[in-house]
Formats: structure tokens, sequence, C-alpha cells
């Protein structure tokens, strides 16, 4: 049974990662997960200089899931360079930093303090909804998108994850410019904006007012949209938004997505990712599935 998946040449020993923004850099979570069983630890956020993030109330649950307005808050990437990455290379797992910023030159900036380090891919945060300035603009327009995968592929020594939002009209369109600028992969779906109001407090109750809703809430779309893309692009395709179990990741992976990350669940179950793979290869050996990469698009082929 084989549950190796590989990603611009990049090979990872199951589809299974977490998802930017949920599990930190992995310190809190090793106390409960077995890192080394992980395909890959997707870190957090992180920037050229800290970011304090947004003014709180900044998350609150909904149904079946959960809204956030953290605001990218990270210390900055040189104190990932000095604490976290040393921390990650003790485990047999692959490194995906998440990089954020406000501009063009923030991007660059942490992509080539990053050049040196044992990390294995970058994924670009280009779609996070509750940054005032900046990122939003280039998740959200093609040619935007374009122009700062097409910087970032110029200066990157690892390959180019970009990491698409769902707050557009066409994510086929978006994941086209992704890929003709030259983006080794695309990762989707970011979280939906959404806003909640206290209809006792008559008042928003994030701070931000709108926030990004997760979990289970959002897995239709993001399944839909994985499955425009993968029929869109030739790149490989790392599906997220919603994933609750490995049934729930065996859908994107049937949908089109080389390999799943696991976000908002981790709030719910620290274990959750560890289970997504062991279902997996439950599911696996069940149903007879010799290489997990058979399942993907499988449903085109019914």
């Amino acid at each position: 049974m084989n549950t190796s998946v590989e990603i611009a040449g990049v090979s990872f020993k199951n589809p299974v990662m977490t998802a930017s923004g949920t599990f930190g850099s992995g310190m809190e979570y090793s106390e409960f997960v077995d890192l080394n069983r992980l395909g890959a630890v997707v870190t957090k956020g992180v920037a050229n200089v800290p970011w304090p993030g947004n003014p709180t109330p900044r998350v609150t649950e909904t149904y079946g899931g959960m809204l956030n307005a953290i605001g990218l808050q990270n210390p900055g990437i040189d104190v990932m360079i000095e604490r976290d990455l040393p921390f990650l290379k003790q485990f047999d797992t692959k490194v995906i930093v998440n990089v954020c910023g406000k501009s063009v030159e923030d991007y660059l900036e942490v992509v080539d303090k990053l050049s040196d380090q044992p990390v294995d891919m970058l994924e670009i945060n280009v779609s996070c909804p509750n940054v005032k300035e900046g990122a939003i603009a280039f998740g959200q327009n093609a040619d935007a998108l374009f122009n700062i995968t097409s910087e970032i592929k110029k200066h990157a020594k690892q390959p180019v994850i970009m990491k698409l939002s769902p707050n557009v009209t066409s994510i086929a369109e978006m994941a086209k410019a992704a890929e003709a600028a030259g983006s080794d992969a695309i990762s989707l779906i970011n979280t939906i904006t959404g806003m909640q109001i206290d209809v006792y407090r008559r008042k928003f109750v994030l701070a931000n007012k709108t926030g990004g809703l997760s979990g289970p809430a959002i897995k239709p779309v993001a399944v839909r949209m994985v499955y425009e893309a993968a029929h869109a692009v030739k790149i490989p395709i790392i599906g997220m938004g919603g994933i609750a179990n490995a049934d729930d990741a065996l859908e994107f992976i049937m949908a089109g997505a080389t390999a799943v990350a696991v976000g908002a669940m981790n709030f719910h179950d620290p274990y959750a990712t560890v289970k997504v793979v062991e279902g997996i290869e439950k599911y696996m050996a069940e149903t007879n599935v010799e290489n997990i990469s058979d399942l993907r698009l499988i449903v085109d082929r019914q």
C-alpha cells in the first residue's frame, strides 16, 4: 500500500498536511501529534517583520465552523528561522513555510531570507480576507496574482505553492494565472469571507466586522473549487476547506487534489491530522487501493 505523493519534485510519505494558521509551527501540537506521521507541517503565515494582528475579539464559533479575524499575527521571519525551523527539522516530515506580506517587496524579503533555510516548499498566502492592505488584492485579481507569482518565482530557491482565495468570480481563472506565472503548485481554498452579528448586543461579534469562515460548513464549496481548478491546470493541487475526517480528505483527492490540508478541525480535535492519515490507510486496505494517486479524479473515470 503506497500513500506517498509527489509535488514539484518533493516527495511526501502521505498526502496529509496541516493548514496554515491552524497548527502554529507544530510546537504546541507535538504534545498530542506525532509529527513524523504527517506528510508535511505547513507553518502559520510569516512576514518580514512582526505583525500584531487585529484587535479582539477575533474568533467566534458559527454553525458548522468558525470565523476568524486574527489578521495574520506572527513574530516575523527572523524569529521563525531562529526558533521554529530548528524545532521542525527534528522530525521526519516535510516543512512548508507560509509567507504573507503587504507588498511585493515584503514577500520577496521573506522568500530571500528562506533561500538557504531547511525548508522544502513555500506557500504564498495572497488570499487572506482579514488583512486590509495588500494581500487581499493579490488574491482577487488575476493580473496581480500573475505579477506577484512571477516576482516570487524569480527569487525563490524552493518550489512555490500559491494559496488561492475562494472570494473570486472564477477559481479556474485564478488557477490558470498562477500556473502561467510559473507556480509549481496551488493550494485551495482559503477561508470564505463571513460576518456574525450579536442580536442582543446589536454589535458585530468580531472587532474586525468580517472574518474568514472555515470548518465543515465550507467543504462542499471547497470540493467544487478544487474540482474546477483540477480541470483548469496541470500543476498539483493541495485541497483544503472543512476536512474533518478521512472521508472528507478522500473527497478532495477524488475531486483532483494531490494532497490535502487539515485546518479548523485541529482546534476541535488536536489528533485530527493523524486520524485522517490512519483513516486513509484503513480505507485503502479495505477497498484494495494500492496507490493513493490512483484515486485522484477517479470520479471522472467511473
